[in-house]
């Protein structure tokens, strides 16, 4: 297998400053109890990123237990059935642990033995999250905590087993809606009476500065692989590169190293819901406004006097009423669109899939299958589409099931 190339991402053009803003969006809002752990992980980083023998390390690892490079895989029949575009999918699906959450959990590890921190936690909505931090915990020989809502230990059951069996604990969330808010909630409790020892090693491209610019760098891997793919497999770039928007961290991992590629369009999928116009939805960059959430300024789904709404989508990765603050940016600005796709889409695109190209993707991905399905036949067979494919549906397909009328003992 070829050793995995990568470099950080050039911050000069596209941010954040140093102050951790992407324009208006990004920043920190945490507690004065946070800010010595805070400035800790932003001088690891910092010291980190510029040093080659860190990013040796990070890429050995990649290369030799996560199984990277991922392929970029044509979706030959999935084309044809659909007409129009060409359609390759970036298979982070393959990776060792099932998804893209296992980039970030590496590089965060790295850190954490870095800093000499005994003890990482972290929260799950689908589960990917929590079984990527265990398996780098157990790799490392760090000790775990994972945070999850109740109501998506119920969704994920498979994913629980999974980290216990790679000796994380996980703690059930029984406040609010108990899915991924409320994760990220206890969670950051328990840093604040824990970060002497312990880091909280966040799953996406969210939370105070330095964890949006720390995570996105680790997550361009997919990026960066998948256009040297492209233009390796077909002399040129794509047309469009798609993936789905929870906090964000698979889509701008592959948005990233496209951003200065101005004839690539760029397309985030948010959870519609069940329906847009009755609230019952996740897609925040459709229907949100500016706010803090989480130790960030970014766009949040909130009520008039800033309370945050509750939020529902079939995939327990996209329940979340915020995003990460490049997304913020990149939409307020325009360079990346950001559409939505509700749940009945998203369930029909996981079946399509998995008939026409025996791949089960996670509901996650599932939801830019499914704008995959609407937008291609109205291009050109000349043109091109990647898709993020950025986790596997084992953990789905109970739930998947359920919601399909199918019975299980």
């Amino acid at each position: 297998m070829t050793q995995v190339q990568f470099q950080p991402l050039d911050d000069s053009k596209w941010g954040p400053s140093a102050d951790g803003r992407f324009g208006q969006f990004g920043g920190r809002y945490i507690p004065e109890t946070l800010m010595a752990a805070v400035d800790q992980l932003d001088d690891a980083y910092t010291a980190a990123r510029s040093d080659d023998a860190f990013w040796r390390e990070f890429c050995d690892i990649l290369t030799h237990y996560v199984g990277r490079p991922s392929p970029l895989t044509v979706a030959k029949r999935l084309t044809k059935q659909l007409g129009g575009a060409q359609i390759l999918f970036k298979r982070e699906d393959l990776n060792h642990t099932g998804a893209h959450k296992i980039n970030n959990t590496i590089g965060q590890l790295l850190l954490t033995k870095r800093m000499g921190k005994t003890r990482v936690i972290a929260e799950t909505g689908a589960g990917q999250h929590g079984v990527a931090t265990a398996t780098a915990a157990a790799f490392f020989g760090i000790e775990c905590a994972v945070y999850m809502g109740a109501e998506d230990i119920r969704r994920q059951k498979l994913n629980v087993f999974r980290m216990e069996l790679l000796g994380a604990k996980v703690v059930s969330v029984e406040t609010g809606q108990r899915t991924l808010k409320d994760a990220i909630n206890a969670a950051m409790r328990d840093w604040m009476g824990t970060s002497e020892n312990t880091h909280y090693v966040i799953g996406s491209v969210m939370g105070p500065h330095p964890f949006p610019r720390m995570v996105r760098d680790f997550q361009c891997i997919v990026g960066q692989e998948a256009r040297a793919q492209m233009l390796d497999q077909t002399g040129s770039l794509p047309d469009c590169v798609i993936a789905c928007v929870g906090g964000g961290s698979n889509a701008a991992g592959i948005f990233a190293p496209f951003l200065d590629d101005e004839d690539v369009k760029l397309i985030g999928v948010e959870a519609a819901g069940e329906n847009l116009k009755h609230k019952r939805h996740a897609a925040t960059l459709s229907k949100g406004k500016p706010g803090i959430l989480h130790g960030m300024e970014t766009v949040v789904l909130q009520d008039d006097q800033g309370q945050t709404l509750p939020v529902h989508s079939i995939s327990a990765g996209l329940d979340y009423p915020g995003v990460g603050p490049e997304h913020a940016h990149w939409h307020q600005i325009g360079r990346v669109s950001y559409t939505s796709v509700n749940d009945d889409d998203a369930l029909a695109a996981f079946t399509t899939l998995a008939e026409t190209e025996g791949i089960i993707p996670a509901l996650e991905s599932a939801h830019a299958i499914a704008h995959v399905i609407k937008l291609a036949p109205s291009m050109s067979e000349k043109d091109s589409i990647v898709v993020n494919l950025s986790g596997r549906g084992d953990k789905d397909v109970v739930e998947a099931g359920r919601l399909l009328g199918k019975t299980w003992d």
